[in-house]
């Protein structure tokens, strides 16, 4: 049993998600790597970012030996754009009833972004995680008025020391802990 209440951990896979331009999604790859460390879990690469099908096949596909444990992975594409051959990856996600974490940058929370991104993967019934904040301030009174899921927040990675770093790690234990709740109930679901 862990200390924090739920047991083993997690099974199957979750996969972060983002929103904006190919540029803004370049660090949510380095956010799943964090994630993936700090739970200690395989982290996976999508293979096919232009073919939802081919790219969560091979995700989700039959790993066998330490493969076939948890995982994290990033889409690299923003999930409301559309498909060259119609549909979009969020449309996808759904239909393989993808659990996905939503990452939204600080500087995204002056926008509509948060809100607009989960009723989109609500839309499409895709089992939602909740949001998480990079970055940025965290005000947690502010996230409850939002009326999303949010799960928590991470400072930017980078050369902390001290007082930060202790932040960064409290910070990552907490997020860890409501993760770690929510993941379990969606491979319940």
């Amino acid at each position: 049993m862990s200390v924090s209440g739920f047991g083993a951990g997690p099974k199957g896979g979750l996969l972060l998600v983002g929103l904006g331009r190919q540029q803004e999604l370049e660090g949510l790859a380095a956010v799943a790597a964090r994630l993936a460390a700090a739970e200690g879990v395989a982290l996976r690469a999508l293979a096919a970012a232009g073919d939802p099908d081919a790219g969560l096949a091979a995700l989700t596909g039959a790993a066998t030996g330490a493969a076939a444990g948890p995982w994290l992975a990033a889409l690299p594409v923003d999930p409301g754009l559309p498909l060259e051959r119609g549909g979009s990856w969020a449309e996808a996600l759904g239909a393989w009833r993808q659990p996905c974490l939503l990452v939204v940058r600080g500087e995204q929370l002056d926008t509509g972004l948060p809100a607009a991104g989960a009723a989109l993967l609500e839309r499409w019934r895709v089992p939602l995680a909740g949001l998480m904040q990079v970055g940025g301030d965290w005000q947690p009174t502010e996230r409850r008025r939002d009326g999303l899921p949010w799960l928590g927040w991470l400072p930017e990675s980078g050369g902390e020391s001290g007082a930060e770093s202790e932040e960064a790690g409290a910070a990552m234990a907490a997020l860890r802990q409501v993760l770690r709740g929510r993941w379990r109930v969606l491979q319940a679901a």
